[in-house]
């Protein structure tokens, strides 16, 4: 075989070349990927060297020699850079392997055709070859889009770290840079989500369908900077994440204490933002609405205040700050959480653990029923009377009365400040110090 190949070398070259012309053409006229990146001329040049080069690799096979890979190494990773689907890669790929092997039948045929069945031990060679060429070429590609996609990754998580630790003034030329090559307009409507660690249960933000996680890639969870998506800045989230089911656009960002999401509402009312996180089943906090990047630090900071008010054992719940402004105010200053505490419930806490226990309950009952003592009595299943005469003995321990307007208020907020206490009051991801807000600039 390898003596009729040197035969018809010259005939076979020609037809080689012709080949590669009609390749190119079928490419361009079908693939607008090729035609979006490649010239007629470059492409007819490349697919000519690799049909020479099927050629050469099954002269080789034929002498059990090892195929020469590094020029189909090259391609992978020049197309995967250049940013070639790897299926139109690889389709131009086969087409020329279906194509080598008509142009070496039709040549041999030409030549002496009475020579074909001596060509036949050599088709199985050369799909061998044309498997090795086509595997190298994609092994190459996906290795560097592998190397890619984690080269952009990295810098888009830094891009969305900047944005959510508030990295440089925030209406400075870092915030609006780092959210421009993001994807995130120049003004709109910004929510940032804060996930409690450990509180998805293990689902992570990829237990929301649809849902843009911005950083993962491929191969990986992301980390976000998601961004897109729904996790690989793409990726799986591709840079420039599409919308959530929602409709809505998130980008995630996943650290070891927990999950922060930078939400594009668009024209979504904040309010959507509990549907998208139903599914995670998570304790969440969500921060008011802000127009500019540079304000998502300290929208985070208020997210994971909000996520502070929900108490650690009270199952899943999406919180609102702007619906918890209260319970927030007393979260974000400890000291005085501490003090107002003592000084309100103070004979109260000082009660045996039961009678203490039995007091609290029937007051955040009573305040979650908004002052009524009837329906305070049907969710505690006790008489009317009880709750009355519970409130009652609380009024005369602490001081206060319940007909005051102001000492309800000092006794929901040293409620909620009992409340997080028993609770740890655990620190979000990302919060500040008690009391201390992100510094702003001007």
């Amino acid at each position: 075989m390898e003596r009729i190949i040197e035969e018809i070398r010259e005939d076979l070259s020609r037809r080689i070349a012709v080949t590669a012309d009609r390749l190119a053409d079928r490419t361009l006229a079908e693939d607008p990927a090729y035609a979006a990146l490649l010239g007629r001329a470059e492409l007819r040049e490349r697919i000519h060297h690799n049909l020479r080069q099927a050629v050469e690799g099954l002269v080789l096979g034929i002498r059990g020699l090892p195929v020469e890979l590094a020029d189909a190494c090259a391609t992978g990773t020049l197309r995967a850079e250049q940013g070639l689907p790897l299926a139109s890669l690889l389709r131009t790929y086969r087409r020329g392997g279906r194509l080598v092997w008509q142009a070496l039948s039709e040549a041999v045929a030409a030549h002496d055709a009475a020579a074909l069945p001596q060509l036949l031990p050599a088709a199985a060679v050369l799909w061998d070859v044309l498997d090795q060429l086509t595997d190298a070429v994609a092994d190459a590609y996906r290795r560097t889009e592998a190397a890619r996609w984690d080269r952009d990754r990295e810098r888009r998580t830094a891009l969305l770290d900047a944005l959510l630790d508030g990295a440089g003034p925030s209406d400075g030329p870092a915030a609006s840079e780092a959210a421009a090559q993001l994807g995130l307009p120049e003004r709109g409507r910004f929510a940032v989500v804060v996930l409690g660690a450990g509180d998805s249960g293990g689902s992570g933000v990829s237990g929301v369908s649809g849902v843009s996680r911005g950083l993962s890639g491929p191969g990986g969870s992301g980390g976000s900077a998601g961004l897109g998506s729904s996790g690989d800045p793409g990726g799986p989230g591709r840079p420039g994440a599409g919308p959530a089911a929602s409709g809505l656009r998130v980008l995630w960002r996943i650290r070891a204490d927990g999950e922060t999401g930078l939400v594009d509402l668009g024209h979504h009312p904040l309010e959507s933002v509990r549907e998208l996180l139903g599914p995670l089943r998570a304790r969440a906090g969500v921060s008011p609405v802000v127009e500019t990047p540079g304000d998502l630090a300290r929208a985070r900071w208020l997210a994971a205040l909000a996520l502070r008010t929900v108490p650690a054992s009270g199952g899943p719940c999406t919180a609102l700050l702007d619906e918890r402004l209260p319970t927030a105010l007393v979260a974000s200053q400890a000291e005085l959480a501490g003090r107002l505490r003592e000084v309100v419930l103070g004979p109260v806490l000082a009660l045996p653990a039961e009678d203490r226990r039995v007091l609290l309950n029937t007051l955040g009952t009573w305040l979650t029923c908004q002052g009524s003592t009837t329906y305070a009595a049907q969710r505690l299943y006790c008489h009317r009377n009880t709750v009355s005469n519970r409130l009652r003995r609380l009024e005369q321990l602490t001081g206060r009365t319940l007909s005051d307007p102001a000492h309800v208020v000092e006794l929901a907020l040293a409620h909620a400040a009992v409340l997080q206490r028993a609770a740890g009051a655990p620190a979000a991801p990302g919060a500040k110090p008690a009391g201390r807000a992100p510094r702003r600039s001007g």
